[in-house]
């Protein structure tokens, strides 16, 4: 699996990078709630693919965790990770790794480096109001 791929898939089908449209595009059902300190979740029921966001982020946070969460509904689409750490052992850090770099690769273009030639990942993340952590994820290979 290679999430770069799989992201430039879904931009070049549906030509956006907004995880909202996205969403709406793939049928997958988008609620808030107060969830205490949870920011998001995603869980698939019935068939159905929902993402959970807190009702507390701010609106650029949203973006990032239903970014997030739409990596794990469309690259664990099945998998629920508190059964398979306790059945496998494995954590499941690997798979919010991969969502984390889902979101990067989406919410964030290829060319964006290029316009900042000389400057550091955090001047660029104060530039562009980004998160700096997903911007060393897309440009820190």
């Amino acid at each position: 699996m290679f999430i770069p791929d799989i992201v430039a898939n879904l931009v070049r089908r549906y030509k956006t990078r907004d995880p909202f449209e996205l969403c709406d595009y793939l049928h997958i059902h988008l609620l808030s709630h107060s969830l205490g300190e949870i920011r998001g979740y995603y869980i698939k029921r019935r068939r159905e693919k929902y993402i959970v966001l807190s009702i507390d982020l701010r609106e650029h946070e949203k973006t990032i965790v239903c970014a997030h969460e739409l990596g794990h509904a469309i690259i664990h689409t099945d998998l629920s990770t508190p059964f398979y750490r306790a059945n496998t052992g494995f954590s499941k850090d690997k798979f919010e790794m991969q969502a984390n770099r889902f979101a990067a690769e989406l919410l964030i273009p290829d060319d964006l480096i290029y316009q900042y030639e000389g400057f550091t990942i955090r001047q660029i993340a104060y530039a562009e109001g980004l998160n700096e952590e997903l911007l060393k994820l897309k440009f820190e290979k």
